[in-house]
């Protein structure tokens, strides 16, 4: 048996200790101090409010003012905050960890450094850790598709666990793996961070289409705008294997669990589809963030912290100034309130790979 500590009790956090608790494992979850109501609840009742489940028997809630003990002991400190509160769970969770710990994320997102470069959050995690302990730890994360509600519900979820630490690998797989929760291991830690941040924007363009098809209006013969949809989803996968390749990421991890796997369920539903919509629809960004008060857009997020270190990575002439067309048509709208206007023709001109006819390796 393990003890594996959470901080962050909102679905996601919450939804992955019933794979941890159903193994056996002790589980401590702390919310955070936007987490009060939440820990309140399964504190007094068991009842997580927000996916409307009684929490496992093995789980113990503490209230973000009890994080030391919470941490006291643990073998792994699992991180299920959102990606605008990493430097804060950095600040919280440091005086009290220990060496030999292992520090899991399943926090999504990317950051633009002072250097202009991209940098994935366990890495933004080691750099915001105390100098004396931030060797002295193992750091890994969790990417693919999986949908909190789906996995309290003990669906079958697919997902990779990726570090660095190789050797931590089988001991996570060991306390977390059921007869739903099916874990694969890596070791390419950037190319999935990149996939499971990428998703995000690229799952917000998706959206677009349905407000898209709303805004036309009812079609005589109910014409549907799958084909828009689609286009949108192979460029986000394609725009997100040059940004794999441009950092050292291995391309297996675009198309599978990570990459394809993780934007495919992205698309199914979640603020990030429901702001697409809204876009689609005509409406500004302004005018969009007013239907949603309250909701963090983890795809808006992500654009506005990433576009730094692409123009960075542009000028230096890491990226070809045309290679990211569609990132930068969501920066445009979201930053700028302007209008969809998408040039499809610019699409999948910059793939990572060479077709099999030009390729360097013929004979």
């Amino acid at each position: 048996m393990a003890i594996i500590t959470v901080v962050g009790a909102g679905v996601m956090g919450t939804a992955i200790t019933f794979p941890a608790a159903d193994n056996g494992n002790e589980i401590r979850l702390v919310g955070t101090h936007l987490d009060e109501e939440i820990i309140t609840s399964c504190k007094n009742n068991r009842l997580h409010p927000r996916l409307r489940r009684t929490i496992h028997d093995n789980v113990t809630p503490f209230y973000h003012t009890e994080i030391a003990s919470a941490i006291q002991g643990a073998d792994v400190v699992l991180l299920g905050v959102n990606s605008r509160g990493v430097h804060w769970v950095a600040e919280a969770i440091g005086p009290h960890l220990q060496p030999g710990q292992i520090i899991m994320m399943i926090t999504k997102g990317l950051e633009s450094n002072s250097q202009g470069e991209l940098q994935v959050l366990p890495d933004v995690i080691h750099d915001s850790l105390p100098a004396g302990i931030r060797d002295q730890v193992h750091y890994a994360a969790v990417g693919g598709p999986s949908i909190a509600g789906e996995l309290a519900a003990r669906r079958h979820t697919s997902v990779v666990f990726v570090s660095r630490s190789a050797e931590v690998l089988p001991k996570l797989r060991e306390m977390f793996s059921t007869p739903y929760y099916h874990i694969w291991t890596s070791d390419d830690l950037i190319g999935v961070e990149l996939c499971v941040a990428m998703k995000n924007p690229y799952a917000l363009a998706v959206g677009l289409a349905a407000g898209v098809l709303e805004r036309q209006g009812k079609d005589v013969a109910n014409a549907q705008n799958h084909n828009y949809a689609a286009a949108i989803f192979a460029q986000g996968l394609a725009e997100t294997a040059v940004l794999v390749q441009q950092m050292g990421g291995r391309m297996e991890t675009v198309y599978s669990l990570p990459g394809a796997g993780d934007l495919f369920v992205t698309t199914q539903g979640g603020r990030n589809s429901r702001m697409g919509r809204l876009l689609g629809l005509g409406l500004s960004y302004s005018d969009a963030v007013e239907e949603m008060p309250g909701e963090t857009i983890e795809g808006v997020d992500a654009v506005v912290a990433i576009m730094p270190a692409i123009e960075s990575m542009t000028s230096r002439g890491k990226l070809a100034a045309d290679a990211l067309p569609l990132l930068r048509e969501l920066h445009r709208i979201v930053t700028r309130n302007t209008a969809i206007d998408f040039d499809f023709n610019s699409f999948f001109s910059k793939l990572p790979f060479a077709p099999p006819e030009t390729s360097s390796h013929r004979s």
